[in-house]
């Protein structure tokens, strides 16, 4: 990475058109292809199911909720794996494979080392073994019967699921957690839901038999970690190195290697920050013109950043993220969060602006066309949003 002055300066301004353009928000901008979606955010978050439709979504021009399940689950375009922070995301094959080698296989090291110690809390004599055994038995079993759920087998397993394994202030059966630690490994992959979409209750599958080659190829540590820098600073950039660590859930010496191998290039912001671009994409970014959209809860624009002042207001904060850092379903217009939303039982969209935000009367008709949108995609479908915004309670009208 370049010591010295900065190449140039960033304004916010620039931040948030350059947000618009690569995060697909500009009407110009959206497309129907579901994978180009995940890729230029890097990934989609999926600890709530529903965040990964309506992302996907809010970024299409015809939006349709069919080509994510087709992408997920048919032709498997795209998967479902943790990573970055322990979190679950939707990835694109190449993204994946970069994120378990940057991130996942560190947090798989902690949840076996886990597992082994309840195990042997447990009276296991070798849990190193023990845990061998038992996700041969897991893989076997899958490779027999295909995508399972946890519950079937724990049944098709009773060795494993009578096996109580203490860990923290719980204790679980065995058979999930040989499950969570294999899907950590890349060994085994989360395929159809249990219900609708919107259900985050997952079948299991071998990750060969899921998908041809799994996650692919090993890749070096380093290189892995290289490649994802690169590729949140084309969607995130100009970022700060905190950012960056703070996102990848990175020690800050993988994040300094990270940045000096993809050459990236310092830039003052607004504040006297500095952030980083890469070293092709030091150019100004042209007005992307008017944008409205409505991202759901933790949707990856809104959870993309540590530092956040530059698209969320101090009046925007306190409404839309809770004491844990979630940010729920929030309206975005021209590259900053102005409101929140939320569906109501009737199935209609709520929408609320910050305090003070005028946005003019073409935002507010986009808002309402937002709005609209989102209901006919949903029809009947009513559902909860895993980390609501602190807001929602004022938008139930409870």
């Amino acid at each position: 990475m370049r010591t010295g002055e900065p190449v140039r300066h960033v304004d916010d301004a620039e931040r948030r058109a350059r947000l618009t353009i690569r995060h697909r928000l500009a009407p110009h901008a959206r497309t129907d292809d579901v994978v180009a979606v995940a890729d230029d955010l890097v990934a989609l978050h999926s600890t709530d199911p529903v965040t990964v439709y309506l992302s996907a979504a809010a970024r299409m021009r015809s939006p349709t909720l069919e080509p994510v399940s087709a992408a997920l689950y048919d032709e498997r375009t795209l998967l479902r794996h943790h990573a970055m922070r322990r979190t679950l995301w939707v990835f694109g094959h190449r993204h994946a494979a970069l994120a378990h080698h940057a991130a996942t296989i560190d947090v798989a090291a902690v949840q076996r080392r886990a597992l082994l110690g309840g195990l042997g809390t447990a009276g296991i004599a070798d849990p190193a073994g023990w845990y061998d055994s038992a996700a041969r038995a897991v893989l076997e079993l899958l490779a027999e019967r295909g995508p399972t759920t946890a519950r079937e087998i724990g049944t098709a397993l009773p060795e494993l699921s009578a096996t109580s394994v203490p860990i923290g202030p719980g204790s679980y059966p065995a058979h999930s957690r040989v499950l969570l630690v294999l899907g950590f490994e890349g060994r085994v992959l989360r395929a159809r839901p249990t219900g609708t979409w919107i259900n985050g209750q997952y079948r299991w599958a071998a990750a060969g038999d899921w998908l041809p080659g799994g996650l692919g190829e090993p890749i070096d540590r380093r290189a892995a970690a290289a490649g994802l820098a690169r590729v949140y600073l084309r969607a995130f950039g100009p970022a700060t190195r905190d950012d960056l660590r703070w996102w990848a859930g990175w020690t800050v010496a993988t994040t300094k290697a990270a940045l000096a191998d993809v050459g990236a290039v310092t830039v003052s912001l607004d504040g006297g920050g500095t952030g980083r671009l890469l070293p092709d994409d030091v150019d100004p970014v042209g007005d992307p013109g008017p944008s409205v959209a409505l991202l759901p809860g933790l949707d990856p624009t809104t959870m993309g950043w540590k530092a956040r002042a530059w698209y969320l207001g101090p009046e925007a904060a306190p409404l839309l993220f809770d004491r844990n850092g979630n940010g729920g379903p929030a309206i975005w217009v021209d590259g900053r969060i102005a409101g929140s939303w939320v569906q109501r039982p009737d199935g209609t969209i709520a929408t609320r602006l910050c305090a003070g935000t005028d946005v003019g009367s073409a935002a507010l008709a986009g808002i309402d066309a937002a709005a609209q949108r989102i209901r006919e995609l949903l029809g009947d479908v009513r559902f909860s949003v895993r980390y609501p915004a602190p807001v929602q309670p004022e938008l139930l009208g409870r």
